[in-house]
């Protein structure tokens, strides 16, 4: 049995990006509904985050659109008090979404985006009828987890994707290897080495390691000067703070942070206390994984080591491909990301749009999530005028 269900805007996902599309539309007036798979919203943040989770940016780059940070705030909020941020942003601005409803299908036809949705409560299918549909899913989707040989049919120990780790309390005293060495990878790493457990990271490729301090400064200072010299001032004051880490296999890439995140949209990993464990030997870096067998991990210069517990902290991918069978809107490659570069990304064809996909974090989704709601205004403004003018 089926259900319709007519509206202007469909807004699929309910984590900041789609929060903040709503909330935007709602202050112009403009009639959406956001539908969320999760029982919650923001369910990345309240269910697949650790626990010592802090914004690695300062909270003037994270607020979401009208409504900065309370003035008492911590510069780096806590993951807890961006829950509860994200919840008194979602009922300041009317956003409800309509929970665990999964999106199996979206077309369009003859005008409108129609959306196939299982609601998970009740069993019923939902369809909606929509002129305008924003993909608010993000590029956090769901979780990878690299195909290794041995992974699945040998291994014998534990291992799970970052999604899945709150702390390292179970880890204690075991042998755990943290595979990646992004913020989340450094951060594990770090948390499981304070839990005594003893740890290795994979670090696969070059990486800059900044402090929080020096994001901050670099990032107030790219607004009045080029990047490639606020890259220099950047990577002056880690080699300051940090000295030279390619000794201990951290190499940083050739281009500097900041140009490095707008080459490659891999941002800089933020440093708490995990270099220290590095140069201090309690946190092991070794190279990528070539196989694995029973307990025991293979590495690519030929070196091994038993390990009882894996984390695999390799980022996420966009999950859109699953419903989005044919992009109609001529906005989405066949990877799930937007064809167009930024700060192009946001838009497609068809009334089809996109918030946070333009790896430009919480600021990035803020900015588009204002886009797409100025556009759809103006959309819907010109619709009316021609109407009245027949």
């Amino acid at each position: 049995m089926e259900k319709e269900i007519k509206i202007l805007v469909l807004i699929i996902g309910a984590g900041p990006a789609g929060l903040a599309t709503s909330a935007c539309l709602n202050r112009l007036n403009i009639p959406n509904i956001v539908v969320e798979r999760d029982d919650c919203s923001a369910s990345l943040w309240k269910r697949r985050s650790y626990d010592r989770l802090k914004l690695h940016l300062a909270k003037q780059f994270c607020q979401l659109p009208h409504m900065p940070f309370p003035s008492n705030a911590p510069t780096f909020v806590s993951k807890l008090g961006f829950i509860n941020y994200l919840d008194e942003y979602a009922t300041r601005f009317n956003v409800t979404p309509r929970y665990n409803r999964n999106v199996k299908s979206a077309y369009f036809k003859d005008g409108q985006w129609i959306v196939k949705v299982v609601n998970k409560t009740t069993a019923l299918i939902e369809v909606y009828s929509a002129k305008y549909m924003v993909a608010a899913t993000g590029e956090n989707g769901e979780g990878v987890i690299p195909e290794i040989p041995g992974l699945v049919e040998s291994f014998q120990g534990e291992y799970l994707h970052s999604s899945e780790y709150k702390n390292g309390e179970k880890f204690t005293g075991k042998d755990v290897l943290v595979v990646g060495c992004g913020n989340s990878g450094m951060e594990i790493a770090y948390d499981l080495s304070k839990c005594n457990a003893k740890v290795s990271i994979v670090v696969r490729s070059p990486v800059h390691v900044l402090t929080r301090w020096i994001v901050r400064v670099g990032m107030s200072l790219l607004r009045f000067f080029p990047v490639k010299l606020v890259d220099r001032l950047c990577l002056l004051l880690a080699e300051l703070r940090f000295g030279n880490t390619s000794r201990y296999g951290l190499v940083r890439p050739k281009n500097g942070p900041f140009m490095n995140k707008l080459i490659t949209g891999r941002s800089p990993t933020i440093d708490v206390g995990c270099v220290g464990e590095i140069k201090s030997g309690k946190i092991r870096v070794v190279p990528s994984i070539k196989r694995i067998e029973v307990k025991r991990v293979e590495f690519v210069d030929g070196k091994t080591k038993n390990v009882d517990s894996i984390v695999f902290a390799t980022g996420y991918k966009s999950s859109v491909t699953k419903w989005l069978k044919v992009d109609d809107g001529d906005l989405f490659n066949e990877n799930g990301m937007p064809k167009r570069e930024f700060p192009d990304h946001w838009k497609g064809k068809n009334g089809l749009y996109s918030v946070g996909f333009g790896r430009q974090g919480l600021a990035g989704i803020s900015r588009d999530a204002q886009n797409v709601a100025r556009d759809i205004a103006s959309l819907v403004c010109q619709r009316s005028k021609n109407k009245l003018s027949k």
